[in-house]
């Protein structure tokens, strides 16, 4: 009897343990939930800053009271730093393309001299203050990585005066310009929401005549001046979610989709 209970003890045990191990195996057995790379969304509203170096080959005629060209005084090279920020919102469409806008301004130390060609020892001296830019956008993704063109219009901060023997002549108003811009751009996204970028920019100004007045406001002369504008910037961004705008995932009943930054 006694080793009638022990086997049926033991016979009992072998059965409860079996569904056990039979659990554990079905767990160990699952294949791993797969990994799913992030895809980022450049949808949004972003606000950043930027800095960079800008050119400007400035050039001087010199008119007559009839608005003739009495000849050329020479050009010189206007550099100098660039610094400010940018607003704007971007909408990412199927396959990749990304359509934007976006206002710009900056502060500018942008100057430059030359000595007169027709007037020697005569200085003319330029200097950008500040620019805006305000452009529509668009460009290609691959993921986190944009490449952009953009274009629009711009408006120039600039004044100029005239110098003899290093004291100052005569002077222009502070000159508000407006011109047309076109510029390149490629855009990194680093982090959710963030990114980075470097952006090519081109400011055409036409040819205008302006007047120089003498510190006791007499009139001087009038100079036919133009340049255009180059510039190189770096710039960061913080892009607010909005829809899409960085974040994605699938709502409340929906499908679940791949995780966006």
């Amino acid at each position: 009897m006694k080793y009638f209970l022990l086997g049926t003890v033991g016979l009992v045990a072998l059965g409860m343990a079996a569904p056990a191990s039979a659990a554990d195996m079905a767990v160990k057995a699952r294949p791993p939930a797969p990994v799913v790379a992030p895809i980022y969304d450049w949808t949004g509203f972003y606000i950043g800053g930027n800095g960079g170096w800008a050119n400007q080959r400035r050039c001087f005629d010199s008119i007559d009271l009839t608005g003739v060209n009495i000849g050329s005084e020479g050009c010189h090279d206007a550099n100098g730093a660039i610094a400010g920020g940018q607003i704007g919102y971007r909408w990412q469409s199927g396959g990749g393309w990304v359509w934007g806008v976006e206002a710009l301004g900056d502060w500018a130390n942008i100057r430059g001299s030359n000595e007169s060609l027709l007037f020697p020892g005569s200085i003319n001296r330029s200097k950008i203050d500040a620019f805006g830019l305000f452009t529509g956008q668009v460009g290609y993704a691959w993921n986190n990585a944009l490449f952009y063109v953009k274009g629009g219009g711009a408006v120039v901060d600039q004044r100029h005066d005239i110098l003899f023997n290093g004291v100052e002549v005569a002077r222009t108003d502070s000159d508000a310009r407006w011109g047309a811009t076109v510029g390149v751009g490629f855009e990194y996204g680093f982090a959710p929401g963030w990114s980075v970028g470097v952006e090519y920019d081109h400011i055409f100004l036409e040819r205008r005549d302006r007047d120089f007045i003498t510190p006791a406001g007499v009139f001087f002369t009038t100079d036919r001046v133009s340049g255009d504008v180059d510039m190189v910037m770096a710039r960061v961004n913080y892009r607010f979610g909005w829809g899409a705008g960085g974040w994605g995932g699938g709502g409340l009943g929906g499908p679940t989709v791949p995780p966006r930054y």
